[in-house]
């Protein structure tokens, strides 16, 4: 129920901040189509602690803004290998376990690799990843266990146990 609450809320605001309508009929249409997609999504039983992560909340606000700033530095990385006129690619696939518990860990791993350029997940299996790296720096970066680190912090409660593991 909290979960479809959360999701509620947050597809409302979605809502309000895309449209820019304060008028009551609209609000109400926003709001009944808002409850409509929260009726269809729990009959379909998509709305649970994967689907819609609130146990992660203050966490992923602490990761967001590092990813971000890996994405950035990452961005600037590639630019400056693509621009060299000696051009120093040096394309790998390295096979990679992440630490964490859940499928949900594996997969913010996974697409948080995805999402930096100059690497790319290729496949995903049992916590067990295929990464494509475009140089050497990007395969040394992800290799140094930076990232697994910070999302296995994302994923675990402040008491060191991890939800959704039994």
């Amino acid at each position: 129920m909290l979960h479809a609450l959360s999701l509620g809320g947050a597809l409302y605001a979605l809502w309000l901040l895309l449209s820019g309508y304060l008028e009551t009929w609209l609000l109400v249409l926003g709001l009944s189509s808002v409850a409509l997609t929260i009726v269809i999504a729990n009959r379909m039983d998509v709305i649970d602690h994967e689907g819609h992560p609130i146990h992660l909340s203050w966490r992923a606000a602490l990761f967001w803004p590092w990813l971000g700033w890996e994405i950035a530095k990452a961005n600037i990385d590639v630019a400056r290998v693509i621009l060299s006129p000696s051009m120093p690619i040096d394309p790998q696939v390295l096979k990679i376990k992440g630490s964490q518990k859940t499928e949900l860990g594996h997969v913010i791993y996974a697409n948080s690799i995805t999402l930096t350029p100059g690497t790319v997940t290729i496949a995903l299996e049992s916590g067990h990843m295929e990464v494509h790296a475009l140089t050497t720096q990007a395969a040394n970066d992800l290799l140094s266990g930076e990232m697994d680190r910070r999302v296995d912090t994302l994923e675990k409660n402040s008491d060191g146990t991890v939800e959704g593991v039994k």
